[in-house]
């Protein structure tokens, strides 16, 4: 290979990873703006269409679409996350921007439920003391705070996928992955679906749509922690079992059971 040829292949090895970071920013900025819409959505606060608005439906309409909707979601977020499609999808997409990509289409699933949500007005239950009411709604924030703080806890930017760029762009390989159990996960073993179930629980108004939406993403939560667990034993080993047995699933203190 001639000099010349050599730095061709150095520039356009460059351009690629280059393009690549690029995507993967595309990718969290798409993750960032869905993830504040659906902070509003959930809560109903500074958003034009939350999860108690948007156009007109039956019930039985409403039933169909909604499911439509959170299946599409839990069918894309469960099986692009599990490895055995990650090594046959690795086989088109690079691994660099795989995580990337999974947090891209994720977001636009969850970007086209936002969107095509149908509510049902029918209140459930209505907290009408104000100091309950906005301890209530407090909670539901300190949900998403949560959620959001887990994440850092472990390694936000590798959970979305920049990190993978970033170390692509500069050359380095990711490092194998570590089991650690910093301070939430020392109290509940998923504190990420902890967060989010009491963030789509606190509410001082329930709709039936809020419910809907609630109970059916709940159940989604346990069948994902099981599948999670799961790849993690496998990752892990005896060591992510010893923690199982020993750090409750979702309910502080409550016992691995």
């Amino acid at each position: 290979m001639t000099q010349s040829q050599t730095i061709g292949h150095d520039t356009s090895g460059l351009l690629s990873r280059l393009i690549a970071f690029l995507y993967g920013i595309a990718a969290y900025l798409a993750f960032f703006v869905t993830f504040l819409y659906a902070v509003g959505f959930v809560s109903g606060f500074m958003v034009p269409k939350s999860i108690d608005s948007g156009p007109d439906a039956s019930v039985t309409e409403a039933l169909i679409i909604d499911l439509l909707l959170m299946s599409l979601f839990a069918i894309q977020h469960s099986v692009m996350a599990r490895p055995r499609f990650k090594k046959w999808w690795t086989q088109f997409v690079p691994k660099t921007i795989e995580r990337s990509t999974y947090v891209l289409l994720a977001s636009l699933a969850l970007a086209l439920l936002l969107w095509q949500w149908r509510p049902i007005p029918m209140v459930v239950w209505q907290i009408s003391e104000p100091h309950l009411a906005l301890a209530t709604t407090v909670m539901g924030f300190v949900g998403w705070v949560v959620v959001l703080s887990s994440t850092f806890l472990i390694n936000h930017f590798e959970l979305f996928g920049l990190h993978q760029v970033a170390s692509n762009l500069a050359g380095r390989s990711m490092p194998a992955p570590r089991f650690r159990t910093p301070l939430f996960y020392k109290l509940v073993r998923h504190p990420i679906y902890l967060g989010f179930i009491i963030a789509f629980w606190a509410t001082p108004t329930m709709t039936a749509g809020h419910l809907l939406f609630a109970a059916v993403t709940t159940a989604y939560i346990v069948v994902g922690i099981w599948l999670e667990e799961r790849d993690l034993v496998e990752v892990f080993g005896e060591e992510y079992r010893r923690y199982r047995e020993r750090v409750s699933m979702l309910v502080p203190w409550l016992g691995s059971r």
